[in-house]
């Protein structure tokens, strides 16, 4: 009877440490987010915090502690600049808060509280005053 309770004790044991050594947004949510670019007309650049990234329509996985300039560039047109926050979840919180000070600690480090204020980006870019089609 001992032997057969020993392998689901241990498992027991296992969950409880993976999760009070882990953060709850750690675990369920990661560190990234994904962000949705679009733009009227398609086919526009896209610079994240000044890098290429592609072309539009675009999704791309980003790390959602940071906040991101989104620049989307064209021939012919002006560009188009949006500037997309973030936001601390309050329900990943009170979970970590919940669970100890070792979950705040990683989720706070890790940046896995955060969240992008937007998902989707739709740029309708305006054409340049004198441009040549």
């Amino acid at each position: 009877m001992r032997k057969a309770i020993t392998p689901w004790l241990t498992a027991i044991m296992a969950v409880a440490i993976i999760w009070v050594f882990c953060g709850c947004a750690a675990i369920f949510q990661g560190t990234n987010d994904s962000l949705d670019l679009r733009s009227e007309p398609s086919g526009a650049e896209v610079y994240v915090n000044g890098n290429l990234m592609g072309t539009t329509p675009v999704k791309l996985e980003l790390k959602s502690k940071e906040t991101c300039c989104i620049e989307f560039k064209k021939a012919g047109y002006q560009t188009q600049t949006h500037n997309i926050g973030n936001h601390v979840g309050a329900g990943w919180i009170v979970l970590d808060v919940l669970g100890g000070l070792v979950p705040v600690i990683v989720d706070a480090a890790t940046g896995s509280w955060y969240s992008f204020n937007e998902e989707t980006v739709n740029a309708v870019l305006q054409e340049q005053q004198g441009a040549q089609k």
